[in-house]
């Protein structure tokens, strides 16, 4: 599932001093029955936690000196005929990588990254690493007569894959679907998304969450910025859930640009108002600091993995793994490091994965770039784009990639792609140069986007143009995908062919 751990935690070289344990997707569980009393213990030890971290957030124990930032990509496995196999378990034995791990399809796995200070090189350097990383993933997937994807929701999957015979045999799988189910008091998922085709589906398991691979942008922020961080995850995400869109087809229909976004937010559904969904966008920004994301978590979400843990309230454990069963498309995190400081962190969750390894990468300094920029300013941003129209952006990106019309800052509707030509491009280099990345290096990993937005030409872009040239024929469409994706060319130099 996307994003359930964190990059901190993932690898055996995570951020030092860090517990195991950062989201409900990730952290193995030590029972996967739970009584009545189990509930109530974990409510007491949750709102306990809640009310320490309310404490150290006004001591200002949440401190962050430098900028760091790191990200999960979530990949799929294929045969021949580009469907997908759920074979993890012999691809993660013969990958022996400690930065790739498994997910909740026996199809899917997640690569992780370590934690770099945004700073000269820093893009660079993060894209050898995951190059590296994707090349053991194809060796050993080539091993095994499968080869590696990255894409939004693979062209090829269908209903009958999403099954609970394909999920990874961990106790905590098991877990999220018996509760999401029991709070459904045992109604089945139903799935409505009108596109450009409408689709209606039905689904008995949480496994249609398994159809979403993402990229996972982490940011380390101090304390004190941590609110006016979250609000700005949230007017970004317009523009990068378009720039990146890479999700147009969903079980042979056509739909949204980024599909991936609704079907999240329906495959995990409990039912009850906008400030109860689970996967959600939000119903505000933060007003006076991070700490009311946590009080929310604690008073409007029930608990659906009352895992006790033997550990001091100090570890928020109970926090954090409630948290992670809490998937916001910008969901704040806290973290520990060094000698056991707590930090807070920003989980930037709305980018599709893929293309490529180089499209990631560039998806990562868009989104890192623009943040720098508004971060650094003076601007109270909230003032100029409220939360209802960074909402409406954000959806009207989802559904319509690098057409869709973006209000930004208060100015008149734009085409996403005109708006990253005339304005944000250069913005995100600006950022970047605040953070020390050179305005060479910040161009060069930019010229990528402004390549798409010039071209109309994102991942999502790119698979609707092959079915109108090529027809429906998706084991085709994923064939050349994997084939264009082996060179890690950016996607808009791809052509048809």
């Amino acid at each position: 599932m996307s994003g359930h751990r964190g990059v901190w935690s993932r690898s055996n070289k995570p951020y030092p001093g860090e517990a195991a344990s950062l989201g409900a997707m990730g952290q193995e569980i030590s029972d996967s029955n739970f009584d009545d009393a189990a509930f109530a213990e974990f409510r007491d030890r949750l709102e306990q936690e809640t009310r320490l971290l309310g404490t150290w957030l006004t001591q200002g124990r949440l401190q962050s000196r430098a900028r760091r930032f790191g990200f999960e990509i979530e990949g799929w496995l294929v045969d021949a005929q580009g469907r997908p196999v759920p074979r993890n378990r012999e691809f993660l034995a013969a990958v022996k990588d400690p930065y790739v791990v498994p997910e909740l399809a026996r199809f899917n796995f997640e690569i992780n990254s370590d934690p770099l200070l945004l700073a000269s090189g820093a893009l660079d350097a993060v894209h050898k690493a995951l190059l590296e990383h994707w090349q053991c993933c194809r060796m050993a997937a080539d091993g095994l007569g499968l080869r590696p994807i990255l894409t939004g929701i693979l062209p090829t999957v269908r209903s009958s894959d999403l099954s609970l015979k394909n999920m990874s045999p961990l106790q905590r799988y098991q877990a999220i679907n018996d509760q999401i189910f029991r709070l459904r008091h045992g109604a089945p998922i139903e799935v409505d998304i009108a596109g450009d085709e409408h689709l209606l589906h039905r689904h008995d398991d949480v496994m249609l969450e398994a159809a979403t691979t993402s990229l996972q942008i982490h940011v380390e922020v101090d304390a004190t910025e941590a609110a006016r961080a979250f609000n700005v995850c949230k007017m970004l995400s317009a523009i990068t859930v378009g720039a990146g869109a890479n999700s147009p087809f969903l079980f042979r229909h056509r739909l949204w640009d980024e599909t991936r976004i609704p079907l999240f937010e329906q495959s995990v559904g409990v039912g009850g108002s906008d400030y109860s969904k689970r996967v959600t966008f939000g119903v505000r920004y933060a007003d006076e600091g991070i700490i009311e994301c946590f009080e929310a978590n604690c008073r409007r979400y029930p608990v659906i993995l009352p895992d006790l843990m033997d550990s001091p309230p100090e570890e928020l454990a109970h926090l954090r793994l409630h948290n992670g069963t809490i998937w916001r498309w910008n969901r704040p995190l806290i973290g520990f490091s060094g000698g056991g400081e707590p930090h807070c962190r920003i989980e930037h969750r709305v980018v599709a994965a893929g293309p490529t390894p180089r499209d990631a990468i560039a998806n990562t300094a868009l989104f890192l770039g623009l943040f720098e920029a508004l971060m650094r300013s003076s601007e109270r941003w909230e003032d100029l784009m409220p939360f209802e129209a960074a909402y409406a952006n954000f959806y009207a990106a989802a559904r319509h990639g690098l057409a869709a019309p973006i209000c930004w800052m208060g100015s008149a509707p734009q085409a996403l792609a005109d708006l990253l030509l005339s304005d944000l491009l250069e913005l995100a280099v600006e950022g970047l140069g605040l953070a020390g990345i050179s305005s060479s290096e910040a161009k060069r990993w930019l010229a990528v986007i402004r390549g798409r937005a010039q071209e109309q030409m994102n991942g999502a872009a790119w698979q609707r143009a092959w079915v109108d040239k090529h027809g429906r024929d998706f084991v085709g469409l994923v064939t050349a995908y994997a084939k264009h994706q082996d060179s890690n060319q950016a996607v808009y130099q791809w052509g048809l062919s």
